[in-house]
């Protein structure tokens, strides 16, 4: 029988192994008794291919944080309960050699997240809403874990939650990002106020509504310095601004951290770093001036002097940005700027060698990421890792070897070891599911668009593809734009695989990964050069003998629904389409979704700056070109891209008697997040393009 924070046989286990000697690794077991050396192995069992049950199987692993001593591993692990309808995670940790592994938390009811070794590894501590409705109302608190043994101890009761938090480096304080306590959470208690019915929304800021927070108000987020021993806390920054990534110096006097402190910071993007003293009342400096975006979780060199972090571009750009690795004085002065040449983005954490000369990140390549090094005083970029696969998340550890998540189109994400030069593998958490499973192979493929840019993108082809023949085929697009199609592991491609389908992925101008030129290529001009591409991927495929030009579907969630009604409104030949959390009367969103800045800066205001604004709303101003069947679909509490955008142009094509349909997930946000609403979003997907490009069913097991 499970207890409520986690331990019964596992902490017997945990106390063990984390009191004596690490154990060795499992031994393969004794061969069976009278097997002889020419015996016939068994024949395996062909696989099969993949089914939507196996979507609830899926095991998500996370935030992979090395002990202090370098001999463990802590990450999450997530998993679907069915019975809940719900995703939930817990703690786990392996050994940097691999060979034991061990559960650490096992709630019924909760969640764990963020896992972070104190400085001595004596504690593990995570964040957790745990308790009566009453303690989970003030969101997440940080949670200890003795290595010694015992059941977790609550550590914060900090009302508004805790969303971050970092050790310092003698650890006995630690640092946390709070959100400001939200009266209107206990109407009852108000002033004026007696009613438990929440009072009405009263709305001042330009920017005034945001995806999963709602419609924003005067709160905030902010640090505070939270004592261990008498669990205290002190609030360290206050103010009408955000603060975001905070980070300890390495003596623990300083601390530094991300935010936008213009007059209106909803108007401009452009956040700098700022350092500010360890102590109540001090007075937080600024540190760099760049007019744009610094971000990125700042890193402090070991001996104090610098800081490196992310550099953006300027503010009109915001849609577009890509980061470069830059390095600024403590004291001040200008940064150096040292992945310029590169022409890629860096992304976070920024791990600095012992000795502050070196410095190694994640770099966001054409359809892969990789993990570089290069010198602080600048020079060529190290490759550490190799293949057509992506990586983040790196935790270092003291030998120069890091934990890290890697990916691959086939693998799920999993924690692997990165030393001498080499990655290894340490965790199998979705091996058991995928092993009886015939995957998709995955393939890059190059073409060139009517215009003559070269596109590259992925292809995806059915486990019992049979050269020679053609295939119903479905263009599958990314959101952002600014991201990419990469070799990551996507059920949505695979499961769209197995139902028969050629999956083409194309990362068209505005996706990340070619160039800063590649990235902002579409701006203020959406639904152009996208499309141009997009159809060059369909023709490449056409051309190539794999794809039946008489069975083509497209579809894509996000600016991969956007993008989908701008190519259905340009080329008639799509028999089937999908549009999930899209729109088309982009004048509509204005003021309907959260991009306000975005917009202001790219179009222009519509009353000054009409004519932009009717281009790129095209789709829906010639819905009468638009021929294909459409699914549209969306969360009804969208703020991202609300449904009203996909209500308008299902009204558009159920006026003028094309075969559409609309699908309202209740409650769901941008990303659609209750489990059996993911599931049956797939299996809608696949009916729709079955309906009309004549696809097989896929079983259940």
């Amino acid at each position: 029988m499970r207890t409520r924070a986690c331990f019964s046989l596992c902490a017997i286990a945990l106390l063990l192994l984390w009191t004596s000697p690490m154990s060795a690794k499992p031994r393969s077991g004794p061969a069976l008794a009278g097997q002889g050396a020419s015996a016939v192995a068994p024949k395996a069992p062909a696989k099969r291919p993949l089914s939507f049950d196996d979507f609830a199987k899926q095991r998500g692993v996370g935030d992979p944080q090395v002990s202090p001593d370098g001999k463990w591993i802590a990450y999450t692990v997530s998993a679907i309960d069915a019975e809940k309808d719900r995703r939930e995670s817990d703690l786990w940790m392996i050994a940097w050699d691999g060979g034991d592994r061990v559960r650490l938390t096992s709630l019924p009811d909760g969640s764990e997240s963020s896992p972070r070794w104190s400085p001595d590894g004596r504690y593990l501590a995570f964040i957790a809403s745990r308790g009566d409705e009453e303690e989970k109302k003030k969101g997440g608190q940080v949670w200890l874990l003795d290595r010694r043994g015992g059941e977790a101890q609550k550590l914060t009761d900090i009302k508004g939650g805790v969303s971050e938090y970092e050790w310092s480096p003698d650890g006995k304080r630690l640092l946390l990002l709070a959100d400001d306590w939200d009266p209107n959470s206990e109407p009852e208690k108000m002033d004026g106020w007696k009613r438990k019915t929440r009072p009405p929304i009263v709305v001042n800021r330009y920017h005034f509504k945001q995806d999963r927070d709602g419609y924003l108000g005067p709160l905030r987020s902010h640090l505070q310095i939270f004592d261990v021993e008498t669990r205290k806390a002190d609030v360290l920054t206050s103010g009408e601004w955000n603060e975001e990534s905070p980070s300890w110096s390495p003596d623990g006097r300083s601390i530094a951290f991300i935010s936008n402190r213009e007059k209106d910071p909803d108007r401009v993007d452009n956040s700098d770093m700022f350092v500010i003293e360890a102590k109540p009342g001090a007075q937080a400096r600024k540190l760099t001036t760049f007019i744009g975006p610094d971000g990125g979780r700042p890193a402090w060199s070991p001996d104090g002097q610098s800081i490196a972090y992310l550099q953006g571009d300027e503010p009109k750009y915001s849609a577009y940005n890509l980061y470069k690795l830059a390095v600024i004085p403590v004291a001040g002065g200008q940064p150096r700027v040292l992945t310029t040449a590169l022409d890629r983005a860096v992304q976070s954490p920024i791990v600095w060698s012992p000795d502050s000369k070196t410095l190694t990140f994640v770099v966001q390549d054409d359809r892969i990421t990789y993990v570089g090094r290069m010198p602080v005083s600048g020079g060529p970029i190290e490759r550490l890792t190799t293949g057509r696969r992506t990586v983040s998340s790196l935790s270092p550890r003291r030998d120069g070897g890091f934990a890290l998540m890697s990916a691959t189109s086939s693998e799920p994400g999993e924690v692997y070891a990165l030393e001498n030069g080499s990655l290894r593998r340490l965790t199998h958490e979705n091996d058991e599911w995928l092993a009886p499973i015939q995957l998709a192979t995955t393939e890059d493929f190059t073409c060139k668009a009517k215009d003559g840019t070269e596109v590259h993108g992925l292809m995806f082809k059915p486990p019992a593809y049979t050269a020679g023949k053609k295939y119903a085929t479905l263009l599958n697009i990314h959101g952002g734009p600014n991201g990419q199609d990469e070799h990551a592991f996507s059920f949505e491609r695979q499961i769209l695989a197995a139902s028969g389908y050629v999956v083409v992925a194309v990362n068209y101008r505005g996706s990340a990964g070619r160039g800063n030129a590649y990235q902002k290529a579409i701006f203020a001009d959406w639904g152009n050069r996208e499309v141009v591409d997009l159809l060059a991927g369909v023709d490449y495929a056409i051309a190539s003998g794999v794809a039946d030009a008489e069975r083509l579907g497209i579809g894509g969630w996000s600016y991969g629904g956007i993008l989908t009604d701008y190519t259905t409104a340009s080329d008639p030949r799509f028999k089937a389409a999908v549009a999930g959390a899209g729109s088309a009367l982009q004048l509509s969103m204005y003021g309907s979704d959260e991009y306000i800045a975005q917009y202001e800066n790219e179009l222009g205001p519509p009353w000054k700056n009409l004519e932009p604004w009717l281009k790129v709303s095209y789709p829906f101003l010639h819905a009468d070109r638009i021929k294909t069947p459409t699914l549209y679909l969306g969360g009804s509490a969208d703020f991202n891209v609300p449904i009203i955008g996909g209500e308008q142009m299902y009204q558009a094509l159920k006026s003028m008697g094309v075969d559409t349909q609309l699908v309202i997930y209740p409650g769901q946000f941008h990303s659609i997040s209750t489990p059996s609403y993911q599931r049956d979003r797939l299996e809608r997907y696949v009916a729709w393009y079955n309906k009309y490009l004549g696809g097989k069913v896929v079983s259940s097991q």
